[in-house]
């Protein structure tokens, strides 16, 4: 649920543009549920009938000349309008094999034809193994058809499973299964870095199909326009557009298509690109790279590597591993959330003991070099490794006074200060009461420990 975070990587797209436009054309036509394909029923997906419905062991014909219309007479309006330009086909395997004419066309167009499933059917409901094969088939009828293996993958009307499936077969460059993001992500599955491009369901035509979608074609035309001009505004994004051929195909709709293609031109910075090129970008520029996850480490390993995050205080530690820790633990602020919840729970005796933990500034634990190395690269962060004979006497003064008065040592995140700064937080705090004191210490020991996690983990 984290994500690339408040700050997303930068994507730099080729000739530095500020936005990469990704035209997906899903053709179905040929691939969808019907009796004559072997099916249970007729299709009852993405038409212009209201309230379709599946017919029972039915041809719909009113369903077919719909389908057949994307076919004939969309596809070839698309493909005059987008020949140059790069287009991502999502091809359903079947459908595929039915349309030699088209695929000619995709491939005269320089087009990237990827893999839209063996059939254009529901599997949310099918078993693994029956999802495993279909992809199987698909990939094997797709080579057969097109010449090449597909380099990217999206079922749409997908299992939990598809993505998995998907990442095993080691055949993608990308799969599409996901509208999570703006931006490509990697996945780790098993053995397999996948790198996910995201699709869109927002700025697809399919809305036109569906209630509360698009009545008319300047809907969409304002709709991608407004999407473009954030996208285009905050730079380094990636923008999907999803087509259909039935549907955008028809002449009310393609004009909406064709003023936005010329709306984005008029643009400097606009990277118009196939899926397939926009995941070697992002694999050259942002390779994956795998890490100890937090979240997937046992008790053992995970007390181990983190129980020195708050000073001598495993049992911390051990208290995080037994929450519900997820992938939006293993960065450094989710970590630390996990553990300072820990931390704040406990009782007042059991705080107290992590605050005399900690060592004093600059005292004797310091000269005889006996801190934990996490105290020391901190100390001499700020210089306190390197203190004249008065500088000494000033901060061992301060830390005899803040224990006399609080009963607990000073405690401060002096990777946030220097020693003139260091020195003024004394006297303030020196001001408190104990009550208030105690809280601002407790509040220092998270930022150290917010500090180490930082040094720890890769974000």
């Amino acid at each position: 649920m984290t994500g690339h975070g408040a700050e997303p990587p930068a994507a730099h797209w080729p000739g530095g543009a500020r936005i990469a436009v990704q035209i997906v054309l899903n053709y179905e036509e040929g691939g969808e549920n019907n009796i004559l394909h072997g099916d249970a029923a007729s299709e009852a997906f993405l038409s212009e009938i209201v309230g379709a419905a599946a017919w029972p062991g039915q041809r719909h014909w009113n369903m077919e000349s719909i389908y057949e219309y994307g076919a004939r007479a969309g596809f070839w309006r698309l493909h005059r309008m987008l020949a140059d330009l790069p287009v991502t086909v999502y091809g359903v395997a079947t459908a595929l094999a039915r349309a030699p004419e088209q695929v000619a066309a995709m491939q005269d167009a320089g087009w990237e034809i990827a893999s839209h499933g063996l059939k254009w059917i529901e599997y949310k409901d099918a078993p693994e193994d029956v999802e495993r094969a279909d992809m199987i088939a698909a990939i094997s009828l797709h080579k057969e058809v097109t010449g090449t293996p597909p380099r990217g993958w999206y079922t749409g009307r997908c299992s939990v499973n598809t993505v998995r499936l998907a990442a095993e077969t080691g055949q993608f460059a990308y799969v599409a299964d996901s509208y999570a993001d703006d931006l490509p992500y990697w996945v780790e599955i098993g053995r397999h870095d996948q790198l996910i491009v995201p699709y869109t369901l927002d700025a697809n035509d399919m809305r036109f199909a569906t209630p509360q979608g698009f009545n008319a074609g300047a809907q969409f035309l304002d709709y991608l326009k407004a999407s473009f001009d954030t996208l285009y505004r905050e730079g380094g994004r990636m923008m999907s557009i999803g087509l259909h051929c039935r549907l955008i195909g028809r002449p009310g709709r393609a004009e909406a298509l064709r003023q936005f293609i010329d709306y984005a031109q008029a643009h400097d910075g606009v990277w118009f690109a196939t899926r397939a090129q926009i995941a070697d970008h992002w694999t050259a520029q942002h390779p994956h790279q795998r890490f100890a996850r937090p979240s997937q480490m046992g008790r053992d390993a995970f007390v181990a590597a983190y129980g020195g995050v708050f000073e001598h205080s495993p049992w911390i530690a051990a208290g995080a591993h037994g929450l519900e820790l997820g992938p939006a633990h293993d960065t450094a602020i989710g970590l630390h959330n996990a553990l300072c919840r820990v931390f704040r729970s406990a009782g007042d005796d059991a705080r107290l003991a992590v605050l005399n933990a900690h060592p004093d500034l600059a005292g004797k634990l310091a000269a005889a070099k006996r801190l934990t190395s996490d105290s020391t690269a901190e100390q001499a962060s700020a210089g306190l490794d390197a203190l004249t004979d008065a500088e000494r006497a000033a901060f061992q003064a301060q830390n005899a006074a803040y224990l006399d008065r609080f009963g607990f040592p000073f405690i401060i995140a002096v990777r946030d200060h220097d020693k003139p700064s260091i020195m003024a937080a004394f006297g303030a705090r020196l001001q408190n009461d104990r009550a208030s004191e105690l809280a601002e210490a407790c509040r220092q020991v998270e930022r150290i420990a917010l500090h180490r996690l930082r040094g720890m983990l890769p974000r």
